[in-house]
């Protein structure tokens, strides 16, 4: 990995500063807004709980596809302009939303912005490494605590929006913080058409021929991509069924267990902003990967054998198994010596993970039916995070993608 002189952190970057942290703080808007106003909108548009499940699983499914492809549409438009698209996307989406009408055009237009969305995830890691390689453990903890704000900020306002000036305004006010982001990066493409890149940085470099199957052969992207999957997996299942989890195995109210699902939330921020900014100084990474699959089993291990004692720190626990996920984030960089190299190790590893978290809460929910019982699903969850603790031992060592895009040297 190359190593790059840090300079101030305002240094010739403002408006990327700007536009990063906007762009993180539209990620997950539409994700939190919908649940907590789901009987409003139920009133204009008919939801069936078959449908609130439809429009459940648009995040991680959207996430995926999206993601996937925004590295070719990244490579094509070049990185400042693929960031206009994707926020334009979300702007006008939730236009649509707050006018929709029916179901169906309600789910397409959340598909259209979480089509925005997906390819912000993705693209995230890139701009965090064209524009401040030398600041990335601190610039990738502060996007991931903006995603945070992103998620919880939201649905905080839903309810008291909505109640104030009806569900519409509630969903489509959003678009406003995607106009706000749109300011800063018109202004990055204008500087980058001009050929006045922000921190000397280079056009994006264009593929090889061939590069692209690579990725896909690297150990590195898939040791990415299992404990990617593992992080999202075990958050979508337990966002989904850790209420009822609590309230049959722990005697918990349903208020006390919506409660714990809040503190499992939480947990998630202090890792947020610690571990990026440890994982820059540390020669093996791979140990906190261990740490997160470890906070994982004890949580889990408590809810399965001491549910009814501590509920709230075996919770509590689980939910720091979730800096998985930032692990994955600052690993995008760390494991990468180009511009290139992040934005496809990004795609693919966020796309196919994704695409696996989307069936955690389907697989959870038909263990427990098959099984009547909550032991066989929560073994379910310590297979996903005892596959993660052999990946992150792989990714232990300094390993960069873009050397297994080069030929084997043959041996004398």
């Amino acid at each position: 990995m190359q190593t790059t002189r840090p300079v101030r952190l305002w240094a010739g970057r403002g408006l990327a500063l700007a536009g990063l942290a906007l762009l993180a703080l539209n990620l997950r808007s539409a994700v939190a807004v919908f649940s907590p106003i789901v009987g409003a909108i139920d009133a204009d548009i008919p939801l069936t709980p078959t449908l609130v499940g439809v429009i459940g699983m648009l995040p991680p499914v959207c996430f995926a596809k999206f993601g996937l492809l925004a590295p070719a549409v990244a490579r094509r438009l070049g990185l400042e302009l693929t960031v206009v698209v994707a926020l334009a996307a979300m702007l006008v989406g939730h236009g649509i939303r707050g006018l929709s009408d029916s179901f169906e055009v309600f789910a397409a237009a959340t598909a259209v912005t979480l089509a925005g969305m997906g390819f912000g995830n993705v693209l995230l890691p890139p701009i965090i490494k064209r524009y401040f390689p030398d600041r990335i453990g601190v610039i990738t903890s502060m996007t991931t605590v903006l995603l945070s704000f992103s998620t919880g900020v939201p649905a905080l306002l839903a309810a008291p929006i909505s109640d104030t000036a009806g569900w519409r305004v509630a969903i489509a006010s959003w678009g406003l913080l995607a106009v706000f982001a749109l300011v800063p990066w018109f202004a990055l493409l204008a500087q980058h058409r001009r050929g006045v890149a922000e921190n000397g940085t280079p056009e994006l470099a264009k593929p090889t021929t061939g590069a692209i199957g690579r990725t896909w052969r690297s150990p590195i992207a898939w040791a990415l991509v299992v404990i990617h999957a593992a992080s999202s997996f075990n958050a979508y299942a337990m966002f989904a069924w850790l209420p009822q989890v609590l309230v049959d195995n722990a005697g918990q109210s349903i208020a006390g267990a919506g409660a714990l699902l809040s503190l499992y939330a939480f947990m998630g921020l202090p890792a947020a902003i610690v571990v990026p900014m440890l994982a820059v100084r540390m020669r093996n990474v791979g140990v906190l990967v261990q740490m997160g699959v470890a906070f994982f089993v004890i949580g889990y291990t408590g809810l399965l054998m001491m549910p009814t004692v501590l509920p709230w720190l075996w919770v509590a626990f689980a939910g720091l198994g979730t800096l998985l996920f930032p692990v994955v984030l600052v690993l995008i960089n760390l494991r990468t010596r180009t511009q290139l190299g992040s934005v496809k190790l990004s795609g693919f590893s966020q796309g196919i993970g994704y695409t696996i978290g989307a069936f955690g809460p389907l697989l959870f929910g038909l263990l427990h039916e098959t099984s009547g019982g909550w032991q066989l699903p929560m073994v379910m969850l310590f297979g996903m995070v005892l596959a993660a603790a052999g990946a992150g031992l792989y990714l232990a060592k300094p390993r960069m993608l873009e050397d297994s895009w080069l030929p084997r040297r043959v041996e004398a």
